[in-house]
């Protein structure tokens, strides 16, 4: 089954870019799984992907940054707060800013076959009671100026890898509404789908969210992997 989900993600930006060697998980004592939960949209659910110390580690550095999260402005360059997203998160100020994200960067990078340049700083996310973040799609639509502001840092994101730190006790599922999928908040457990097609036209199938936490809280990190290198 690793076999053939590698055979998929290699398959996957097939025409947009050469992959980048494949390994296994880096630095990583707890070997992941790899489930595919759906072909379309594309959906990896990853088990162990993180350890607990991690986990920990990601939450316990990103707690005193933490800032209502924005969304695009299609209207303008800034982002802005919307009730469509009411968690509160931060980004980390680099790539690789402490050797614990730089490990789990490589990871990703590794996993996704894309070079680790092109993944954006890793944002960490907490929901609390209520919190959520209503169904949309991560690609960028170029042709409205905060869309375009966006995508000229990197081109589109072509991929999303969303890693769960904590346990939710319930609601907070990631959920995608058109392949009737709903992923639990599972500490160490992360979630890889695809925002594009290979041919790197958007994919309307991508459409997700994040349900309403109902009890306890919800923390993950997310990271974004553009087609081109991040800047």
């Amino acid at each position: 089954m690793f076999g053939l989900l590698l055979n998929i993600l290699a398959w996957t930006w097939s025409g947009i870019m050469q992959p980048i060697e494949s390994h296994d998980a880096v630095s990583n004592k707890n070997k992941y799984d790899m489930e595919m939960l759906s072909l379309s949209p594309r959906v990896v659910l990853l088990h162990n992907f993180l350890s607990i110390a991690e986990c920990d580690h990601l939450i316990k550095t990103s707690k005193p940054f933490l800032e209502r999260s924005t969304v695009v402005n299609p209207l303008a360059e800034a982002s802005k707060v919307d009730d469509a997203r009411t968690s509160k998160g931060m980004f980390f100020p680099s790539r690789g800013c402490d050797p614990i994200i730089a490990t789990i960067e490589a990871r990703i990078a590794a996993l996704t076959m894309m070079p680790i340049e092109n993944g954006e700083a890793i944002q960490v996310l907490h929901y609390q009671p209520g919190a959520e973040y209503k169904p949309h799609y991560d690609f960028f639509d170029p042709q409205t100026i905060g869309g375009a502001t966006h995508f000229n840092r990197g081109g589109q994101r072509l991929a999303t890898v969303i890693m769960y730190l904590h346990d939710t006790e319930e609601g907070g599922e990631t959920i995608f509404p058109k392949g009737n999928i709903a992923v639990k908040p599972v500490k160490g457990q992360a979630v890889l789908f695809y925002n594009c097609l290979p041919s790197g036209k958007e994919d309307f199938l991508s459409l997700h969210g994040g349900a309403p936490v109902i009890k306890g809280e919800k923390w993950i990190a997310t990271k974004w992997i553009r087609a081109g290198e991040f800047r």
